[in-house]
């Protein structure tokens, strides 16, 4: 069902992976739409059918397609596929095998089930974003890929997938509901084994992998540009100190806190020495753990990235590539991203439907 966000990603990885994937498309005036449908990455290689949900032979119509379909997937607040007369209860009946993946952020049940949010409130109420920023600092809110895509769409697929697998050896499909502060805290596993022993503050910016660490943090190179240090075991800390010739300070007080801040100090001055690019050059072959930071469109030429296909880039848009790879299945570039409608005949007609009445009617319409 079209949606926004982390149930298209969804989609999206599903396609990838190979599967037939229909998006059900409301009708939409093309004036009102925002952006060009072609160039919406998280709808390549899906095929459109655009269907009137309210009316009688358009909500038939996705009933019809259902009984063919082993996954639905929808990302709407709670009862809204209720209201629709496409709830679980209705489309289970017509397909009893189906998996019926539900995303949203609160979940189905709950307190703030029926409330508005966004990936900042989910991530806010499962500790995340009062972890991520600087000591002393404000939180700092970060791109869409913890909740959104990470705890929530790419969660969404692991529960389909695990549906899949039961109901083909029971035939009994079911629901997935996948909800964001579910995913959210889910990924919080490592993190909440390091608190419970007393290895982690519940504080941003105190620990050695949140940026207290001068081992574990960015330099300011001589260009303004920045670089990234993970030198987190000590033979890797070892390392970046002999490749820096840093001869004031022993490898074997890596964790004594008390001289971080003159550490600090040292790595920042010999970063500051070179320029960023000087610096990947320098470490390019070299265990000391050390990156360019980079942007978007600089990240899509680098020679690993490049190497894997990781980001595709044509010249009309930037994506990126499948993840993740299978020894057995040829690694593909995505199909295109698809025109509302642009598939409505040809979807219908697979389903037995008389595309042309329900078009008609007003019930389906054509990209």
């Amino acid at each position: 069902m079209a949606g926004i966000g982390p149930a298209p990603f969804a989609a999206m990885s599903l396609a990838d992976m190979g599967a037939d994937v229909i998006r059900v498309d409301r009708p939409v005036p093309a004036e009102m739409r925002t952006a060009a449908p072609e160039g919406d990455v998280l709808n390549r290689g899906k095929r459109s059918v655009v269907l009137d949900l309210k009316h009688p032979a358009g909500h038939e119509a996705v009933l019809t397609l259902v009984e063919e379909a082993d996954v639905l997937i929808e990302g709407y607040r709670p009862g809204v596929m209720e209201r629709l007369g496409l709830g679980p209860d209705v489309v289970l009946a017509r397909r009893p095998s189906l998996v019926f993946g539900r995303m949203t952020g609160w979940g189905q049940s709950g307190p703030l089930a029926d409330t508005a949010g966004h990936e900042v409130n989910y991530l806010a109420v499962t500790g995340v974003l009062g972890s991520l920023g600087t000591a002393g600092g404000p939180p700092q809110v970060p791109l869409p890929l913890i909740g959104d895509y990470g705890a929530g769409g790419a969660y969404l697929v692991i529960g389909v997938l695990g549906a899949l697998f039961a109901a083909a050896r029971t035939g009994q499909g079911q629901v997935v509901d996948a909800a964001m502060v579910d995913g959210t805290t889910h990924l919080l596993a490592a993190t909440y084994a390091m608190l419970g022993a007393g290895a982690w503050n519940d504080a941003r910016g105190t620990n050695d992998l949140d940026g207290a660490a001068p081992f574990y943090a960015v330099y300011e190179t001589a260009d303004g540009q920045w670089v990234s240090v993970g030198a987190l075991e000590n033979k890797f800390f070892a390392t970046l100190l002999r490749e820096l010739r840093i001869d004031g300070f022993e490898a074997a007080d890596q964790h004594d806190r008390a001289q971080w801040p003159r550490l600090r100090a040292l790595l920042a001055e010999a970063f500051g020495a070179r320029t960023r690019d000087e610096w990947a050059a320098y470490f390019t072959s070299s265990d000391a753990c050390v990156t360019p930071v980079l942007g978007l469109r600089e990240a899509a030429r680098h020679p690993h990235v490049a190497a894997r296909r990781s980001v595709l880039a044509d010249g009309r848009r930037i994506q990126p590539g499948t993840a993740p790879r299978f020894a057995a299945t040829p690694d593909t570039t995505p199909g295109p991203s698809p025109r509302p409608g642009e598939h409505t005949v040809a979807v219908l007609e697979e389903a037995g439907l008389a595309a042309d009445e329900l078009i008609d009617s007003g019930a389906a319409r054509v990209g």
